[in-house]
């Protein structure tokens, strides 16, 4: 079954495609998204629809920022009934946890994560659709609108410590210096964000005890049929810990907080089993890295939970039907006339 994403993803999605020469119109057909998902902003789309109109405008245009430029003008209101439980909460960082919680209500193939640690606070967002193909736009598009969620409430002043990309450098990053000032890198380990914990610790002047909780009470109502699944909860605790090789069930239980017996029978009621959800988070990390072919072989077999790039490799081409590296020197060889 598809991942869906509210349409409010494509927020002006008409003016940025019109500016850089494209009709919106067509591109939405071409990837089989109606225009109606333009007048409402709750309905639900495949988000791999989203992932491949954004990558196919940035292609058509040839402009390679094309979902920052979207981020650009975005407002904490698109988030819709989310953003009247975050705008709230009474600091940032129950601000930043309460759109975390409800990021499924969003989007479902969103993976958000906070981590704490010496005085620095990382967040991470990555985007899987499940299918292979770059999602350096909607990645862009994400990060882009979490940083203009934070300004909202930490003011016009702020700027991050670190903005992180783990896809390769556009060819100019004048926007992205523009938007996120210059502390702005690209093939990190992770995409998203990183600040002090002291920013988080700000308060939030304009949260209302009352309305939180009339808020929260209205958004539980509409999330309670976009619970995550269990298949969803191990591959966002596979995502953490792959890099480590530490990615047994076992591992991913204690995370849980349950025995491996009842990841097992969850997984079973989903129909799928512990190691198929493995092979399907390892297979659209694999695409994604390969396709944005920034990284050594052995890199990608760490960052994928492989012992060793031999192991990586045969896995790949079992699961592919081709060597990773060949596959590769075609990505760059097709991107090389357009550099």
């Amino acid at each position: 079954m598809s991942k869906l994403v509210r349409s409010a993803s494509l927020t002006n999605y008409p003016e940025v495609a019109r500016a850089v020469g494209l009709d919106p119109l067509a591109q939405l057909a071409a990837a089989g998204l109606s225009p109606a998902c333009l007048h409402d902003p709750d309905m639900r789309i495949p988000s791999h629809a989203v992932r491949d109109v954004l990558e196919a405008s940035a292609s058509a245009s040839g402009v390679d920022n094309f979902g920052l430029r979207m981020a650009e003008t975005r407002q904490l209101s698109n988030l819709g009934a989310v953003a009247l439980v975050a705008r709230e909460e009474p600091t940032v960082r129950r601000v930043v946890r309460a759109m975390m919680r409800y990021s499924h209500v969003l989007n479902e193939s969103l993976f958000v994560e906070l981590e704490e640690a010496n005085g620095i606070a990382v967040m991470r967002e990555e985007f899987l659709v499940g299918q292979g193909g770059s999602s350096r736009q909607a990645t862009e598009l994400l990060v882009g609108v979490m940083f203009r969620n934070l300004k909202f409430f930490l003011g016009p002043a702020w700027n991050p410590l670190q903005v992180c990309f783990s896809h390769s450098p556009p060819r100019d990053p004048g926007l992205h210096f523009q938007l996120f000032g210059y502390g702005v890198y690209f093939g990190q380990d992770f995409n998203g964000i990183v600040c002090t914990t002291s920013d988080l610790d700000a308060p939030n002047p304009m949260a209302d005890p009352v309305m939180a909780r009339y808020a929260r009470q209205v958004l539980e109502a509409s999330a309670a049929s976009a619970r995550m699944s269990a298949a969803d909860s191990v591959r966002n605790i596979l995502l953490v810990l792959l890099p480590s090789g530490q990615c047994s069930i076992e591992q991913v239980a204690q995370q849980l907080g349950v025995d491996r017996q009842t990841v097992h029978r969850r997984l079973v009621r989903e129909g799928t089993a512990f190691r198929e959800v493995v092979n399907t988070i390892r297979r659209e990390m694999a695409a994604h890295y390969i396709d944005d072919g920034t990284r050594p072989l052995s890199q990608i077999a760490e960052l994928l939970g492989f012992s060793a790039p031999s192991a990586f490799s045969r896995w790949y081409k079992q699961q592919f039907g081709e060597v990773a590296g060949l596959r590769r020197r075609m990505n760059v060889g097709a991107e090389r006339p357009d550099a």
